[in-house]
């Protein structure tokens, strides 16, 4: 098996890395519009990649709504490469960042096929389910304590 590592890296460097990953994933594989994954934000985000032999074969961003929120966007992991738990430590990560920035609350909009993550992961589902971008989701949240 393949050394898995995870990189903080700069949106504006390493954009080609990150848009092709979500390229894969939300546009091709579930036909979202790019118009609706390319919002604008990823330029004030953080962003983690994840590489299997200097290959970005995940991604997802880190976003401040205030100085006491955080959401976790864009989860993305190439089809190839899941199941080895990438995504789940790509979460870790990224809460760790919002931990390190002092966030309380940490609210995501999970997909309804990769709920039970977010689950394990501590977050609770709040409210009702919602399209987005034509996929059912739920909004979850976290509290983080220090």
């Amino acid at each position: 098996m393949s050394q898995i590592t995870f990189q903080i890296v700069n949106y504006k460097e390493y954009s080609a890395a990150i848009q092709g990953v979500r390229r894969s994933v939300f546009h091709i594989e579930q036909g979202v519009d790019p118009s609706l994954d390319l919002d604008g934000k990823d330029e004030t985000a953080d962003h983690i990649l994840a590489y299997i032999e200097n290959q970005p074969v995940g991604t997802v961003r880190v976003r401040y709504l205030d100085h006491q929120t955080a959401k976790i966007e864009r989860l993305a992991v190439l089809s190839d490469f899941r199941g080895q738990g990438i995504g789940k430590t790509l979460m870790k990560k990224a809460l760790e960042i919002a931990a390190k920035k002092q966030i309380n609350t940490v609210v995501i909009h999970a997909q309804d096929y990769v709920k039970s993550l977010y689950l394990k992961l501590g977050f609770l589902p709040e409210g009702k389910r919602f399209e987005e971008a034509g996929i059912s989701h739920v909004k979850m949240i976290k509290s983080l304590s220090y």
